[in-house]
């Protein structure tokens, strides 16, 4: 494993050991303190004794994290503050109070870190399932077992039944059902064959497998998603970024109240310095925002563990907040929408001589020679009808408009409409070709002895998820909006088909940027979703930007902000039901402690409160905004 993964690995042990030793450290402090209640009735100082200990072992975590941060930052945190109060109610005799404190403020913290384990499970589950070696596989079908991080692209491996798929590559050779629970979140296997995209740490099922390589093991899927993971750890969205502004100055604003309380409670209502310093003590323990401050962070790191669950990477939680609040969504046609591959919908004999069989087994054997998309889409489609191919001679290709070849001493001519003459072409033909046209269709004509004998009709495929995607992203309330550098009579039919909102065709890169900007300032914060290098720049115009993350360029995927890693448009809704469902449970939280917070001050001030029910009412407050939030990782 590279230098990445082992720090991952470290940080999630430290993570882990911390859960332990936080909770370990709350029971104990809640078991003495609880011994020290006992003895208190019958022997007051043992259990002064027992209180103190329940103090340096509940508290110690919290006191040092926040006096580490007065001394090293000069900032004064909830951490401080919470000490301050468990020391002052200590100074007043309110042992028990002082050590309930810091007994539920540790265990608070200990539910916040377990949020934080939990985030990272299954990520680490997958880092721990990683191969180290791999089955390098030769032409001479020799077999040599190599370290991963020496695969170079390129080289051959083979994977043996029940192995985990060691880097990213393309099967050539076998096929097999794949388990790729832990990188997509499907729970069904999937079965694979030859040309298909395999990705590390996939489980291979029953059969045995040759794939090439096409990414290092420090450029697998494997990798990008730890680095996305840990770039999402390092950002943290927009609300978080306000709230520790927030936190700061109102942790001195507590402080100077607190001050200013005892003040005039003492000096000025001529109170005892015991019921003076007793209500203050309770302001202080009441106003610290302790369950305001973890509002924001567990909610957040659980939708996100949920997401990566599902096949949805967030390189920060700042698409993941927003991306619930977006009114448009833009998306890219060819490899978004479709597949982006050509498949065969028609064929027409013009000739009595020929039928659709033959027509297809003829322009199958000249394209058998063309590298063209349009050529594999063809030769494929005669392959799945088991159609065997003839021998042809004098092949040459027209480069922008078709081929030519000899069969059987006849000579045949294949290509678009552009490549003959127009009376080539007969009426009829020339209607049906405009009927294909209109249908968003590419139309291949096949020539024999000067004449067209037979037509051939070719269109990219819409993705199955495509339109059932489309009409939840619509009851959600969002715009959609087609951005493409197809022709406008495809795009148009692939729109319609799929039930686009509003679309724009024949776009360059520019264009496309020209035309995010103009959503904006018509809808909104606007989401483009594309694959292709020509669709970054639009993907960073973007407010957020989505890639596919399977077939997907690199550049995309760079670009984007969240990345589907099993190219499935059936997370798009679920990511904004997801982003609308922890804003909305971020919001709850932080209202909910507010309004306690505010109901404990007057409460104090009108003395209806004691310093435990202040303790026990805030801390509760902390705890319940924790499980909260960690409802997201359902």
């Amino acid at each position: 494993m590279n230098k990445l993964v082992n720090d991952h690995l470290s940080s999630y042990k430290f993570i882990k050991n911390s859960v332990k030793i936080e909770l370990l450290a709350a029971l104990c402090a809640g078991v003495l303190l609880c011994i020290g209640w006992f003895l208190s009735m019958a022997y007051p100082t043992p259990s002064v004794i027992l209180f103190c200990m329940s103090y340096m072992i509940g508290g110690y975590i919290k006191a040092k994290e926040g006096i580490d941060q007065l001394l090293k930052e000069r900032v004064i945190d909830v951490n401080f503050l919470m000490f301050l109060a468990a020391i002052g109610a200590a100074s007043i005799g309110y042992w028990l109070e002082g050590g309930l404190l810091i007994f539920i403020f540790a265990l608070s913290g200990a539910m916040e870190t377990i949020t934080l384990a939990k985030s990272e499970r299954d990520l680490t589950k997958l880092i721990q399932m990683k191969p180290q070696f791999a089955h390098l596989y030769y032409s001479d079908d020799r077999i040599e077992n190599i370290r991963i991080k020496k695969i170079k692209i390129g080289q051959k491996l083979l994977i043996k039944p029940g192995e985990l798929i060691p880097v990213d590559g393309v099967i050539i050779k076998g096929s097999s059902d794949l388990n790729e629970s832990m990188i997509t979140g499907e729970s069904m296997p999937v079965d694979k064959k030859a040309k298909d995209l395999v990705f590390s740490g996939a489980m291979n099922g029953a059969g045995s497998l040759i794939m090439e390589v096409t990414a290092t093991a420090d450029n697998s899927m494997f990798n990008r998603m730890i680095q996305l993971i840990e770039q999402s750890k390092q950002s943290l969205p927009p609300s978080q970024q306000k709230l520790e502004k927030l936190e700061r100055y109102y942790v001195k604003g507590v402080l100077f109240l607190t001050a200013s309380v005892f003040s005039v409670t003492y000096w000025l209502l001529d109170w005892s310095f015991f019921s003076a310093f007793y209500r203050t003590m309770v302001f202080l323990v009441v106003a610290s925002p302790c369950a305001i401050v973890v509002s924001i962070m567990p909610a957040l790191l659980s939708a996100m563990s949920s997401g990566s669950r599902k096949g949805v990477l967030f390189k920060s939680g700042i698409p993941l907040e927003s991306i619930g609040q977006t009114k448009v969504i833009a998306f890219d046609k060819t490899g978004t929408l479709t597949y982006g591959e050509a498949i065969v919908t028609d064929i027409k004999s013009c000739d009595r001589e020929l039928d659709s069989q033959k027509i297809l087994k003829i322009a199958a054997s000249i394209e058998n020679r063309s590298e063209h998309p349009i050529a594999k889409a063809i030769v494929k489609h005669a392959r799945e009808k088991n159609i065997v191919l003839q021998s042809i001679h004098d092949f040459k290709s027209i480069v922008g408009h078709g081929v030519e070849a000899t069969i059987q001493g006849t000579k045949w001519k294949l290509g678009k409409p552009g490549l003959f003459h127009a009376d080539q072409i007969t009426h009829a033909q020339s209607k049906w070709i405009k009927q294909l046209n209109s249908k968003g269709k590419t139309v291949i004509l096949l020539e024999k002895n000067g004449g067209i004998v037979g037509i051939i009709a070719l269109r990219d495929s819409i993705r199955s998820e495509a339109i059932k995607t489309i009409a939840d992203l619509k009851q959600l309330g969002v715009h959609i909006v087609m951005l493409t550098g197809d022709h406008s009579i495809t795009a148009n039919v692939i729109a319609n088909e799929v039930g686009i909102d509003q679309t724009y065709a024949q776009l360059l890169p520019d264009e496309k940027v020209n035309r995010i900007q103009a959503l904006r300032h018509k809808y909104g914060r606007v989401a483009m979703i594309g694959d292709g290098v020509n669709d970054a720049p639009a993907l960073s115009a973007a407010d957020i930007g989505l890639a596919m993350g399977g077939k997907g360029t690199d550049i995309a995927m760079e670009t984007a902000d969240i990345i589907l890693i099993k190219d499935d448009l059936r997370r798009l809704p679920d990511i904004i039901r997801l982003s609308r469902k922890m804003n909305r449970i971020i919001r709850q939280n932080i209202l909910f402690a507010v309004f306690l917070i505010i109901m404990l001050i007057c409460a104090n001030f009108l003395q209806l409160i004691n310093l435990p029910t202040g303790v026990v009412g805030h801390e509760g407050s902390t705890l319940l905004v924790i499980l909260n939030g960690l409802r997201l990782l359902r």
